[in-house]
């Protein structure tokens, strides 16, 4: 009895409190997810967060700018990556490109060009915005903002100066077709900025130009598109002329509303198996013509090659930029986003655009000086004849 009495003493002398054994959870979870993230790191990832910390707690001028250095140091990290399509974006321009994608812009509303000397033109004014609200139409030429001449090469920077921050005023002064002097005070909001954009053009032809895949981009398309076959159009011109790209999902869409039942796209990603995706047979039954430029990219040259592919549309204008990757932006804890190629993508046989983009059917450089569908555009015109010859 007694050598059992002083084995049970003995044990109870190494046993943990409640305390204890919380502190030596912290302790093992600290030291497991050290080890983990040295091994996610290693040498080189350990070396960027070594520098940082010597630069903030050795470095001798303590009133350096970290944030800018990280962001420089980002921007070189990303680039030396090698791959032109991925990118780094710092807090503000994260957050500008993140409202851009949203096609959301805070302005009061006004489409401009730089023709004129005086200042900016107003081409279009959006129903119910801001400039709307304070009486300016098309044709007027903003000649100042707020009290500051805009003409000659200062137009240049003349939407810069209209841009703000929401629920802000902005005064326009306006030159008036007439030749009239007025002031025009616009609070500015955030609008909406539609993708896509239709015309009907002459032989009932339906021309609709996409600006971008960004988000609400496939219903703006498709309200274009089912506009003009509801005013009887008898065949499409999809213009997607320095077209950016954007988000796939939208791109998926646009592909299984327009054409017939089959595989559409085809995207690889690092760690995901190889998916395929399939349009259902409902389609746009119409003859189409494509028009790409050197600036359409990603999305873009995706949809006008699986136009091809699928249906034998022709395609106008010149050579495309030959992308072929995706990326995703990923936040980062500073506010700014990385965005990486994640994936490769194809059309639906599997044909890859990576390096050699599209090679139009009638091969076309726009006239110096022409506008994207002007009277002059006579990429726009070749694209015409092709549907109604």
């Amino acid at each position: 009895m007694e050598e059992q009495t002083a084995q049970v003493g003995k044990t109870r002398r190494f046993r943990l409190t409640g305390w204890g054994k919380i502190l030596l959870s912290i302790l093992s979870t600290l030291l497991v997810t050290t080890v983990l993230w040295c091994l996610a790191l290693g040498s080189s990832g350990i070396a960027m967060v070594q520098t940082f910390l010597l630069a903030r707690f050795a470095f001798v001028d303590t009133q350096a700018d970290l944030d800018k250095a990280a962001d420089a140091g980002l921007y070189a990290f990303v680039n030396a990556l090698g791959d032109r399509w991925s990118y780094y974006l710092d807090a503000e321009s994260h957050q500008r490109v993140s409202a851009n994608r949203a096609n959301n812009y805070v302005g009061v509303g006004v489409t401009v060009d730089y023709t004129r000397e005086e200042g900016l033109l107003v081409q279009s004014v959006a129903e119910d915005g801001p400039a709307h609200k304070a009486g300016v139409v098309p044709g007027d030429v903003i000649v100042a903002v707020d009290g500051t001449s805009i003409a000659g090469e200062a137009r240049m920077e003349g939407s810069d100066r209209i841009a703000g921050e929401p629920g802000t005023k902005v005064s326009l002064t306006l030159l008036g077709a007439d030749g009239a002097v007025r002031e025009a005070t616009c609070t500015r909001a955030t609008l909406r900025s539609p993708s896509a954009s239709g015309k009907m053009l002459e032989g009932d032809i339906g021309h609709v130009r996409l600006k971008n895949f960004y988000s609400g981009s496939s219903d703006s398309f498709k309200q274009e598109v089912d506009a003009l076959v509801a005013q009887g159009a008898v065949g499409l011109i999809v213009d997607l002329r320095s077209d950016p790209g954007g988000y796939i999902l939208e791109l998926e869409k646009i592909l299984d509303y327009l054409l017939p039942e089959g595989p559409v796209f085809t995207q690889k990603a690092r760690w995901w198996f190889q998916s395929v995706y399939q349009s259902d047979a409902d389609c746009v039954d119409l003859p189409m013509v494509v028009l790409v430029n050197k600036d359409s990219y990603s999305a873009a040259e995706l949809l006008a090659a699986q136009l091809r592919e699928s249906i034998g549309a022709p395609i106008v204008g010149e050579v495309t930029s030959g992308k072929g990757y995706s990326q995703i932006t990923f936040p980062l804890a500073n506010g700014g986003g990385v965005g990486l190629s994640t994936a490769t993508y194809c059309t639906g046989s599997g044909h890859s655009l990576i390096g050699e983009g599209i090679v139009p059917d009638v091969e076309l450089e726009l006239a110096e000086g022409a506008t994207l569908g002007g009277e002059d555009d006579g990429q726009l015109q070749a694209a015409l004849e092709l549907l109604t010859k």
